[in-house]
């Protein structure tokens, strides 16, 4: 028997892929009989933009729901397609029963999978660190540029808690003080957007930390014309874009954007617990690491800043299967059924007396999230009914005293236009029961 000294590439390989309780060999064929099919759909409906039929069927049906939930909230977390959950049970096999392939062979397939999830968003792999969520790659940026008393950081008043609490540390650490542009639900266009930053910027404006896909609103905020004002004015800009894997075909050379941290576990398909940070080529020595161990100061480009120390690799290979899904389906594909499916639900609501929609109509300021409010219901008495009456998961967002309180929905591509007309069957219920 060979010792493990003699186990190379070739025997990691032969692991990865051949079986234990469940063959490997039988999940890594299951992926490619997935993706055959969907290579025949694509042949046969080349540019089908129906939000419904055989081809959006079938791309459903490759999600592992149970109890015919339907999930319309994965702004939150979004569930895994077959592939993506295949691909990490076999790997983290492997990490389970051949820990010694940990550290040998498995962390090497690691650049691979940065490649390729750069390609994805339009980066280079020098450009992209691969963390754990959203919230770390802001903390990783916020705690990682050099501010001092008195500096100014522009935000928005509508930042999700993984902005803003980094922000209140650093304002107790270093003294920064922390502004708002005041959007609300008001700010509906491009130019009303970047007016409401141009306003605050000031000489002391060392850098715009904004919401690229804001939560509470489910604006899509112009990132690319504030990179393009910040930058006129010598300000570096930090988008969080949780939701912005896998909800729109995004390219960081146009956006134009500095910093960039994502979390593809909620539309992309990726596990839980993997998220990726961009950080542009040319600011990336004016950002310290975080979180270091020997060689970090050898690194070369953003890899050095990936969280040190070991990680379940299995997060990290199905995250290479998840940019794989999408591709096949394709990005554009992907982003115009999302949207398609969101205008549904918005000329729907537009209907209902008394509905509220928080989210602008512009499919290039908004793309899956939508936001609304009922007058006269309680937001959480439509999330508690549609749960109840249709499996329907959607959630409440927003702030009372702010007047963002409403309910959000997801339009993922694994819904269909007859659970958005279910929702709208289920808030059209309750609006005629409220008079």
């Amino acid at each position: 028997m060979p010792n493990s000294r003699s186990i190379g590439r070739r025997e990691a390989f032969r692991r990865l892929f051949a079986g234990s309780a469940v063959s490997a060999a039988v999940l890594a064929e299951a992926n490619a009989g997935v993706y055959q099919a969907i290579a025949s759909l694509n042949r046969k409906y080349p540019e089908d933009d129906a939000p419904d039929g055989r081809y959006w069927e079938a791309v459903a049906g490759q999600f592992l729901f149970e109890d015919d939930l339907v999930m319309m909230n994965n702004g939150t977390v979004g569930p895994m397609p077959r592939p993506v959950f295949n691909t990490f049970v076999r790997v983290a096999r492997l990490q389970a029963s051949h820990p010694y392939d940990v550290y040998n062979f498995l962390p090497g397939q690691r650049e691979e999978i940065r490649a390729k999830a750069a390609a994805f968003i339009g980066a280079s792999p020098d450009e992209l660190a691969l963390t754990s969520n959203t919230t770390e790659g802001l903390n990783f940026v916020l705690n990682g540029l050099d501010f001092k008393a008195g500096d100014e950081i522009l935000i928005s008043d509508l930042e999700h808690p993984g902005m803003l609490g980094p922000l209140k540390l650093r304002e107790k650490r270093s003294g920064i003080v922390v502004k708002q542009a005041k959007l609300g639900l008001a700010a509906r266009s491009v130019e009303a957007v970047v007016e409401a930053f141009s306003a605050e910027v000031t000489p002391r404006t060392k850098l715009i930390a904004l919401s690229h896909t804001i939560f509470i609103t489910g604006l899509i905020t112009p990132v690319k014309e504030l990179c393009r004002m910040a930058h006129e004015k010598g300000v570096p800009v930090l988008a969080d874009s949780a939701h912005g894997a896998g909800m729109m075909h995004l390219d960081m050379k146009s956006l134009g954007v500095d910093f960039w941290a994502s979390s593809p576990y909620k539309w992309m398909g990726s596990p839980t617990g993997i998220g990726l940070l961009f950080v542009r080529r040319d600011v990336q020595d004016k950002l310290w690491p975080t979180v270091v161990s020997s060689g970090w100061d050898a690194a070369s480009g953003a890899r050095k800043f990936d969280p040190s120390g070991q990680r379940l690799e299995a997060m990290v290979h199905a995250l290479g299967e998840a940019v794989d899904f999408q591709n096949r389906i394709g990005r554009d594909r992907i982003e115009r059924r999302i949207k398609v499916l969101a205008a549904r639900l918005k000329q729907g609501l537009g209907k209902i007396p008394g509905a509220r929609i928080h989210t602008p109509l512009d499919p290039y300021l908004s793309a899956g999230l939508t936001v609304f409010s009922l007058e006269g219901v309680e937001a959480a008495k439509i999330v508690d009914y549609v749960r109840e009456k249709y499996n329907l998961v959607v959630r409440t967002v927003g702030n009372r005293e702010a007047g963002t309180y409403g309910i959000r929905v997801s339009t993922p591509i694994f819904v269909s236009t007859a659970h958005v007309d279910r929702l709208l069957e289920g808030v059209e219920h309750l609006a005629r029961r409220r008079v």
